[in-house]
């Protein structure tokens, strides 16, 4: 961890974690959007929503996008690095549109989520979601497909 200044600015650091705090606690959607974007170089959709609390990452918010129309929910954490030990790793994140990720997800370096996904809340992305699949957990696991029948209620 302590090599962390060997792939990035201190001052980048301090600057994007001033105003993830800001973006962090902001109610006001556009608002927080327009920092994502303009401030720290995210790429984020029309009518996208962050909800209160969710952390995106200090070092590197420039390689998340999040599409169109997409919910990323409360005090979920979206990270494009991961230092170890002895190797850190970075990785675009990408979050297609009409996603909903559920609220306290951790997604980590180098994952895809595809278009229409619904992240059960709580999860730990650590593999690219296909489009339109529902998953959740810890490991990650496909709970159910978009479009497949709801469970009947004498099966539940």
């Amino acid at each position: 961890m302590w090599h962390i200044y060997r792939t990035v600015s201190p001052w980048k650091g301090v600057r994007n974690f001033i105003f993830i705090q800001i973006a962090r606690y902001c109610p006001v959607l556009p608002v927080k959007n327009w920092i994502y974007r303009r401030v720290l170089g995210m790429k984020v959709g029309k009518h996208t929503a962050f909800g209160l609390m969710a952390m995106v990452d200090v070092f590197f918010p420039e390689k998340i996008t999040v599409g169109e129309n997409s919910i990323i929910g409360y005090n979920t954490t979206i990270l494009a690095h991961e230092y170890l030990i002895k190797e850190y790793r970075l990785g675009e994140v990408v979050i297609g549109e009409n996603v909903l990720v559920g609220a306290n997800t951790t997604i980590l370096p180098g994952v895809t989520i595809g278009d229409g996904a619904v992240i059960a809340a709580g999860s730990v992305v650590h593999k690219d979601v296909a489009p339109g699949a529902f998953v959740g957990g810890n490991p990650l696991r496909e709970l159910r497909r978009s479009g497949t029948e709801e469970p009947q209620e004498s099966e539940i």
